[in-house]
């Protein structure tokens, strides 16, 4: 494994307590804000200490507790990409470049490295400017040149694009999955994003509260969620308490709705999640498995979609219906104030125990 990550550290209101390993791929690091991705990765960088436990990247150990090793993070060779860049605004780009690689590299080494990196990330002629002259996309260019040039022996990005907008975002989204092929070894990518994580990990694992609740394939993460955080964080937007009736039957306790499922209820179910998307419009009296008449309380519309937002009878709590615009025509669709009869799909209901 390119890394092995065992470590607990404790603050007043906080305790952070994650292990998990790595390999050679993108780890995605996804948890609500303060859960403990971004303390993660400081503690790997050396930026943070933990109480105990033990760190080791591509071999060589980085912390260790028991054997009161703790390498400073020049030592570590790691390389962090934040959200704000942190580039040196009194150094030129070619200097900030320059700035990230090892103590003791030649000039004739450093300018050829510098001119290498600002070639690949399409900034040659760019060398001498200041990062205020840049634009946002150009200067995280500029950062991810510096990590590289440093030859890290592990990369963590935290919400690398948070503060792009969706334009520059999309376009480099693209550089950075060119930049995640050819590095060898482990990515760690912070987000609170399931669809960054999505495009960027082959894995994802969730950290609720300083704990990992749940490490697994990203498409696992999306399509068999384990756990209520993973349920909140891979985008699911109705969350219930849930009831256990029989091995194929479910209460959901917030709308009050019984639901009929595929899959089997395990006895201690403890919360159901249902994507707004998989809801859909019942189509006849025969259509009647998991059917429900609701009233509408609110419609919205984005560029692309239509949400419906429901109350159900039995409860005040609300459920969230999405509709593609692209996808679906509806001439006249509900409005508020109807009594629309809906269907929730019997093999599209997460189920978790915790």
């Amino acid at each position: 494994m390119s890394l092995e990550l065992d470590i607990k550290k404790s603050f007043p209101t906080f305790t952070l307590e994650v292990a998990f390993a790595a390999g050679p791929e993108t780890l995605g690091l996804l948890g609500e804000s303060g859960s403990g991705k971004s303390l993660s990765m400081r503690c790997i960088a050396g930026l943070e200490t933990p109480d105990e436990g033990r760190i080791v990247v591509n071999g060589r150990v980085f912390f260790d507790s028991a054997a009161k090793i703790n390498l400073s993070p020049q030592e570590r060779k790691t390389a962090m990409l934040f959200q704000n860049y942190m580039l040196f605004p009194n150094l030129t780009v070619a200097e900030n470049i320059a700035a990230g690689l090892p103590n003791g590299t030649s000039k004739t080494e450093a300018r050829k490295i510098v001119s290498e990196q600002l070639e690949l990330f399409g900034l040659k002629g760019f060398g001498k400017r200041y990062p205020i002259r840049l634009s946002g996309g150009q200067q995280q260019r500029v950062a991810v040149a510096r990590m590289l040039a440093a030859r890290p022996g592990i990369l963590m990005l935290d919400e690398p694009f948070s503060a792009l907008d969706s334009h520059l975002k999309s376009a480099l989204e693209q550089d950075m999955l060119d930049l995640f092929e050819a590095f060898e070894g482990t990515i760690l990518y912070v987000s609170h994003d399931i669809d960054e994580a999505f495009r960027f990990c082959e894995r994802v694992a969730v950290i609720d509260h300083g704990r990992l609740a749940e490490i697994a394939k990203t498409e696992d993460i999306v399509s068999h969620p384990a756990t209520l955080a993973t349920l909140k964080v891979s985008g699911v937007k109705n969350i219930s308490p849930a009831r256990f009736i029989d091995e194929h039957t479910v209460e959901a306790t917030a709308w009050g709705l019984q639901l009929k499922t595929t899959q089997t209820v395990p006895p201690d179910v403890a919360f159901l999640g249902l994507r707004a998307s998989y809801i859909r419009k019942a189509e006849g009296a025969g259509d009647a498995s998991n059917a429900f008449e609701l009233e509408v309380k609110r419609v919205s519309d984005s560029r692309f979609e239509r949400t419906f937002i429901f109350k159900s009878p039995n409860s005040k709590k609300l459920l969230q219906w999405r509709t593609s615009k692209l996808i679906e025509t509806q001439d006249d669709p509900p409005q508020r104030g109807d009594r629309v009869m809906i269907q929730i799909p019997t093999d599209k209901i997460h189920l978790v125990t915790h």
